[in-house]
């Protein structure tokens, strides 16, 4: 497929009430009822900007779940056009994850009329976009499954840190190994990707540059870094078994959305211990070679619970501009 000329995202958004309901959006100038999108801002990630167009569009903070895929068309002057969506659900305005967010202006009422919460049936005959009920579809089927409730857990590596021959002469302590200005930017940007994922918890190596990775966010939303010794690149040479063993235990009690910032060299056992926890068709998306992740980049795991049991519902890999 040819690279698109422009780049968007958006949401369904939903709740439980009495039924499953959808928000969708009117747009006057189409006369149209689709669910939320907008185009992506210079220098915003589509997670950025997903849960931006949220807010814009129908006054709601917005948490993302599990990725929907995308819609790719043309629009005007023969441009092509694709949008990434995501499940969504709304975020209470007291939550820590929206202290790091930038704020929003809602749009206008030429661009959007009406905003509605409507149940599935009646949104299958208000969309007018084949695209947005073949979403809709895909969000019918997580529902029936069980799978549509999940919490996501975050596996980031830490951002780009300085060499270790530049680390005091090549003579510094490893475990005070601090991340680059570039890396510091990223770390930064980082704190977005999390706060979209309504990220409440932060479990980090206590090495400089994994703390220093999550720190921009633990400073914005006020939340406490927990740092596991075992994480540590030097604990996980001689035990990796125990870096596994966190993995299975981080799946199987995920109770909020967290984040877990890592080393390289412990990857493989994260994604081989990763694995072993969801279907073969989710686990052949996993990273199979070196670096595994990018510096920055964080593998998302979406989890639905049903009773005592945890299951991989979606997976996808997120790293900020």
């Amino acid at each position: 497929m040819p690279k698109p000329d422009v780049r968007g995202a958006g949401a369904i958004v939903w709740r439980q009430r009495e039924e499953l309901e959808v928000l969708v959006v009117h747009r006057p100038t189409w006369d149209d009822w689709s669910f939320p999108k907008g185009k992506v801002k210079s220098g915003e990630s589509l997670h950025e900007c997903c849960v931006r167009e949220m807010r814009e569009e129908t006054g709601q903070h917005v948490t993302l779940g599990v990725p929907l895929g995308w819609q790719h068309y043309t629009i005007a002057g023969g441009k092509l056009k694709e949008v990434r969506y995501w499940l969504a659900t709304p975020t209470p305005k007291s939550h820590p994850s929206l202290a790091a967010r930038p704020k929003a202006k809602r749009a206008s009422k030429k661009e959007i009329d009406e905003v509605r919460w409507v149940g599935v049936e009646q949104a299958k005959e208000l969309l007018s976009i084949d695209g947005d009920r073949q979403m809709l579809a895909c969000m019918i089927h997580l529902w029936q499954a069980g799978h549509l409730a999940t919490t996501p857990l975050l596996l980031a590596r830490h951002a780009r840190a300085k060499k270790r021959s530049a680390h005091q002469g090549g003579r510094g302590p490893e475990d005070t190994r601090p991340l680059t200005k570039s890396g510091a930017k990223r770390a930064a940007r980082l704190a977005q990707i999390l706060s979209a994922y309504g990220v409440e918890r932060i479990v980090t190596s206590p090495w400089k540059r994994c703390t220093d990775t999550v720190a921009p966010y633990a400073q914005a939303t006020g939340l406490t870094l927990e740092a596991h010794e075992q994480l540590t690149e030097a604990a996980h040479s001689a035990h990796p078994g125990k870096v596994a063993d966190f993995v299975h235990d981080a799946v199987a009690h995920l109770a909020r959305p967290s984040v877990v910032c890592l080393h390289r060299p412990t990857l493989p056992t994260v994604v081989s211990a990763l694995g072993a926890l969801m279907p073969r068709a989710l686990a052949r998306q996993l990273p199979h070679a070196d670096p595994w992740l990018k510096t920055g980049q964080a593998l998302v795991v979406h989890i639905a619970r049903q009773g005592n049991q945890s299951t991989v519902v979606g997976i996808e890999k997120v790293r900020a501009s």
